[in-house]
């Protein structure tokens, strides 16, 4: 029957791991087949299915999700396996009852099948009523000691003396007979009884200590799912907020997509309503003179002479005008400004989502910082203080240089005022700030009057053979430990050329981060040297001179816009010239060959329109406080620059 049982219960225990399910692993509940052939609960399955369907023990995935069937076979076999698991459960749990009692009742060592009555402690067994009753009737064993029943009575004997253990000795922890006392003088001696209950009040103790640290826990766990909930809840808020946050962004630039197509599509009516004006005007000049043709030709065919003679024909006023073709296109300074703004803010917004996520949101502070939209003109005024290293946009004062009050600009400005009618005989200084914000719509004749030579600049109006500057020429590579990621070099390091794309260059600390710039490989601090460089367009390109401490990283390492580099830049339709974030617009020539004359004995670095001859269109003069090397910076994709290869 035993060996029966063992069978049994060894099958059901098999059976068991069949009939689990791999998601809750317990015994199946409701179960459903899916279509790869694997069994689950069906509530285990839907709960398991959200987004996705696929199946949760082979992964299989599938497009829509599976239409689900209970297994009714299993569910039978499910049902007969749980009956059968209870009833051996309620077999297994008797047996262990009686097995328990069984151990916990003291039988009379004499006859070993009634329960024991009496203890007693001087012959060490223990009696039933039948054969207690020597101990009661016969006056012998009236001295012996009777107690009751004592289950561990042989446990209680001492090893040593082959007594009863009646004495707990608290010093040593333990129980002693009466002949171990002479070990244990001067040790504490209480009864066991004493002991038990010392022991079960410290464990009683204990429990309450456990009970309170349990109801503590199971607390804190609730409370823990609690903040589960919270923080599920409040991350679905947060969602929400950066969703409704993202799609303003998103309304904001479509908005500005539109404005910009709009500014495109005015400027086409535009040209096409002055086209159309225009054509008017010359189909009716061509009218009047065909009307004045057909005159003549009805002259001409008058056979009297006096008749002849008398007419007369004037020829209208339009045959003085000389008709012309006009050119009329879209690179008109709105639709450029918007283009260079699109251009810029993804650039922008590309140098603004490249540090880690945390390092991005600005810092707020009482000062107050400067942003710029270099491409428009426009500064603007916020609270917000960027983290150091993170990218931003150009500002237009010198690096360390906080923006001045209105009286301490208007100080400023008288002093230069009266320096200017000192005129020192010193050589000038570097190149400061005069022009401002100018108006686009100015008129050549202005544009020109505001190109006067300021301080720091020479006035140059004579051509130079440029033979003579070919005495000087020097042979140039470009750094590639200097080149921002977008600029790819090429020919021999001397082509430089910008693109979306970034080159996968090292990392380096001499490389430009922020903006698409690159130096030369060889600096100068004294002598006289000479190079030229080809343009592919005069557009978004700047050419100039920096030291070789310029900041590569910072928002001020733009070329010109700090007071350790110069350049020359063609932005838009107009050209200027850049020292310490100061502006001076030239007269644009658009020239497809730039020279560069450095003069480090004078402290000059004077820039050629390259044709026939060299005409200079600007100087620099500055004192050298250490070697400078040439700079360039390229920001319109496709554009790029290439160093000449010179001929003395």
């Amino acid at each position: 029957m035993a060996e029966f049982m063992d069978e049994s219960q060894f099958s059901l225990m098999s059976l068991e791991e069949e009939l689990t399910c791999s998601i809750c692993l317990s015994t199946f509940d409701s179960p459903v087949t899916i279509p790869c052939g694997h069994n689950f609960c069906q509530d285990c399955l839907l709960a398991s299915w959200k987004d996705t369907y696929s199946c949760p023990q082979c992964r299989t995935h599938f497009a829509t999700r599976p239409e689900l069937k209970k297994n009714t076979v299993l569910s039978t076999v499910v049902e007969t396996f749980r009956v059968r698991s209870n009833k051996n459960e309620v077999s297994l749990s008797g047996e262990v009852e009686v097995k328990a009692k069984k151990e916990e009742a003291i039988l009379c060592d004499a006859c070993m099948e009634a329960k024991a009555s009496k203890t007693c402690l001087t012959c060490m067994a223990s009696y039933c009523d039948e054969h207690l009753r020597p101990h009661l009737d016969n006056p012998i064993f009236r001295v012996h000691q009777l107690g009751e029943p004592i289950g561990d009575l042989m446990e209680r004997i001492c090893s040593d003396h082959h007594k009863l253990m009646e004495f707990y000795c608290t010093d040593h922890g333990r129980l002693i007979c009466s002949l171990c006392f002479q070990v244990h003088k001067g040790c504490t001696f209480i009864s066991p009884e004493e002991q038990r209950n010392a022991k079960e009040s410290d464990l009683r103790s204990k429990l309450g200590l456990l009970d309170g640290k349990i109801t503590k826990n199971k607390t804190v766990i609730f409370q823990m799912k609690d903040m589960q909930n919270s923080l599920k809840d409040s991350g679905t808020n947060r969602k929400k907020a950066l969703v409704v946050e993202y799609q303003h962004i998103r309304d904001i630039l479509a908005r500005e997509e539109r404005d910009a197509l709009n500014v495109v599509d005015r400027e086409v009516e535009s040209g096409q309503t002055k086209l159309k004006i225009l054509m008017k005007k010359f189909t009716d000049n061509i009218d009047s003179m065909s009307k004045v043709k057909e005159n003549i030709h009805s002259m001409l065919g008058q056979s009297q002479s006096t008749a002849f003679l008398k007419t007369s024909l004037d020829l209208p006023q339009v045959v003085t005008f000389e008709p012309y073709t006009p050119r009329i296109n879209l690179d008109s300074k709105k639709v450029m400004a918007t283009l260079t703004f699109a251009t810029f803010l993804k650039e922008y917004l590309t140098e603004l989502c490249k540090p880690p996520i945390e390092t991005r949101l600005p810092i707020k502070t009482g000062d107050r910082a400067e942003s710029v939209s270099p491409s428009l003109g426009i500064y603007q005024e916020s609270e917000l203080k960027w983290p150091l290293g993170y990218p931003t946009l150009p500002s237009p004062h010198s690096p360390g240089q906080a923006s001045q009050p209105k009286a301490a600009a208007s100080a400023a400005k008288k002093k230069k005022k009266e320096e200017k009618d000192k005129k020192p005989k010193k050589p000038p200084q570097p190149t400061e700030g005069i022009m401002g914000n100018m108006n686009l719509g100015r008129s050549m004749e202005n544009l020109l009057e505001f190109c006067e030579p300021k301080p720091g600049t020479v006035d140059i109006t004579s051509a130079e053979k440029r033979s003579e500057l070919l005495k000087y020429a020097s042979v140039l590579t470009l750094d590639p430990k200097t080149a921002h990621k977008r600029i790819s070099l090429s020919d021999g390091f001397t082509k430089a050329s910008v693109s979306d794309e970034h080159v996968n260059y090292p990392e380096c600390p001499d490389r430009f981060a922020v903006c698409s710039q690159v130096l030369a490989s060889k600096g100068f601090s004294r002598g006289r040297h000479y190079w030229e460089v080809r343009l592919s367009s005069n557009n978004f390109i700047g050419i100039g001179l920096a030291y070789g401490s310029i900041d590569r990283k910072g928002p001020t390492s733009r070329l010109g816009r700090n007071n350790q580099s110069w350049c020359v830049e063609w932005f838009n339709v107009k050209l200027s010239a850049w020292y310490n974030s100061s502006e001076t617009v030239l007269l644009n020539s658009s020239p497809k060959r730039v020279g560069v004359l450095l003069d480090c004995e004078d402290g000059t670095a004077t820039f050629y329109n390259v044709a026939d001859r060299a005409y200079p269109f600007h100087s620099f003069v500055f004192p050298f406080a250490e070697a400078v090397y040439p700079a360039f910076w390229i920001f319109s994709s496709g554009s790029s620059i290439s160093l000449c290869k010179l001929q003395a």
